[in-house]
């Protein structure tokens, strides 16, 4: 559970709404708590395990063994250790940070992997997930604890391709801003667990996945970049990617011939996924709902706008700030005191060589969006604690960002020319920083509007 306090900035601190509104970002993240969302799904009576109305004889297998990959999997895969058990046989969680403790209190083994680039040790991780799932079988269960960032935390490459042509590959797609459905559409052609790979190396055991998704419209197949998951895609969609970002040039040949010559990963109706089953146990909307309950407690008007916030940061940036001067202006859709929220995921196209991740950058495209416009606060948060490269989840914007950044002779339009968001914002004392929140469900905005038309 991330407190309330860890939001403060200084235009948090400074605002009389300030301690509700930490209480409002706190109330997000709790509702997407990983054990939180795994509870709700599963329930456990004597050797019956209930997933989602779907109920599982424990007896019945011979081997009960779970699977954890993603920045949400050591919180995800302790709760249903718990529920399972003296079932649970064996168990694997490869995670981004591995929390404090658990290492050496849990009844699975947990390993490290790298993100946002795959490395060395998403390689070895690939191994240990390969070598463990191959040793199923058809009377045995694997339940997969699948969440965002399993991509570049586990890779086991086709053969032909190298860590380093991963490697390649994932910079070139991340600088020029593609989307994360669009990056898993051509990871999962190559790489031996993504796109219904873990299914196909199971070797006929029962597969349950509980996901939670971080992919706006929660996608099977591109969260994670779908390991149980049939893919939709055809090898023509992947190469039209590459052309779509002018990557031809920018990517390895050995890429460019995995992509045309692998074989296709299984399809939908495939028998592979007889024994499947996928549930989603949480996403952004379950986020944004919670905010939006809090916020009305706190005394504000909520309103949920989108959950389908994608494209560029500062486009998104300015459709946010017009449509909060609007409600601010106007009272409509929803009058004040207002709490909007929208959630999604933006990208951001890399020009410059400064610091940032894609919500600071949308908060820093709102400032001049924003200035001196009273009664008004943007706030980005990355769920998961960590923006891009960044140790902070986003940034916090009022009316009065764009006077004090000037006092202090910092010019926000060239700060994003730089895509130096981070540093704008540090100065500011307004980066959000509550640490790796453990869970990851897109990146939320909200919008607020204050009882009175004055300064936050």
């Amino acid at each position: 559970m991330i407190p309330a306090e860890s939001f403060r900035t200084l235009s948090l601190r400074a605002a009389p709404e300030g301690e509700s509104i930490t209480r409002i970002l706190a109330a997000a993240l709790a509702a997407v708590e990983p054990g939180a969302a795994v509870r709700r799904a599963v329930r456990r009576e004597g050797q019956s395990l209930t997933v989602s109305g779907r109920t599982y004889d424990l007896s019945a297998f011979r081997r009960v063994c779970l699977l954890g990959l993603g920045k949400a999997s050591p919180g995800m895969s302790a709760a249903l250790a718990e529920l399972l058990g003296d079932a649970l046989a064996a168990g694997l969680v490869i995670a981004k940070h591995i929390p404090p403790d658990t290492a050496n209190h849990s009844p699975f083994s947990i390993l490290e992997g790298d993100h946002p680039l795959p490395g060395k040790r998403s390689l070895q991780a690939g191994e240990k997930v390969v070598e463990f799932v191959s040793a199923l079988g058809p009377d045995d269960l694997l339940l997969c604890l699948i969440s965002g960032g399993g991509s570049a935390l586990v890779t086991a490459p086709v053969n032909g391709l190298s860590l380093a042509d991963m490697q390649a590959l994932t910079s070139a797609l991340l600088a020029c801003g593609a989307r994360v459905d669009e990056v898993n559409t051509l990871r999962r052609r190559l790489d031996r667990v993504k796109g219904g790979g873990l299914a196909r190396l199971a070797n006929g055991a029962a597969i349950v996945s509980l996901i939670l998704s971080d992919v706006v419209g929660n996608p099977l197949e591109a969260i994670a970049s779908g390991p149980t998951a049939p893919d939709p895609s055809a090898r023509a969609d992947a190469l039209s990617i590459i052309k779509k970002y002018r990557l031809e040039h920018q990517i390895p040949l050995t890429i460019d011939h995995a992509l045309r010559s692998s074989p296709e990963p299984p399809k939908p109706g495939d028998p592979l996924f007889k024994n499947v089953q996928n549930v989603i146990v949480g996403s952004s909307l379950t986020a944004a709902q919670a905010a939006l309950k809090q916020a009305e407690e706190e005394g504000f008007r909520p309103y949920l706008l989108r959950v389908d916030l994608q494209g560029e940061a500062r486009d998104a940036a300015f459709e946010l700030a017009t449509f909060l001067r609007q409600a601010s202006q106007t009272g409509q859709p929803v009058p004040r005191p207002a709490c909007i929220v929208a959630g999604g995921e933006t990208t951001v196209t890399i020009k410059g060589d400064g610091r940032g991740g894609r919500n600071t950058e949308l908060a820093l495209a709102a400032v001049t969006e924003l200035a001196d416009y009273p009664g008004v606060m943007l706030v980005t948060l990355a769920t998961d604690g960590e923006d891009g490269p960044t140790d902070a989840a986003g940034a916090v914007v009022t009316g009065e960002t764009y006077r004090r950044a000037r006092s202090l002779g910092l010019e926000p339009a060239e700060y994003l020319a730089r895509n130096d968001s981070y540093s704008f914002f540090e100065a500011l004392g307004d980066l959000l920083k509550p640490g790796p929140t453990g869970t990851n469900v897109n990146d939320l905005t909200f919008l607020f509007v204050s009882p009175l038309q004055k300064p936050f």
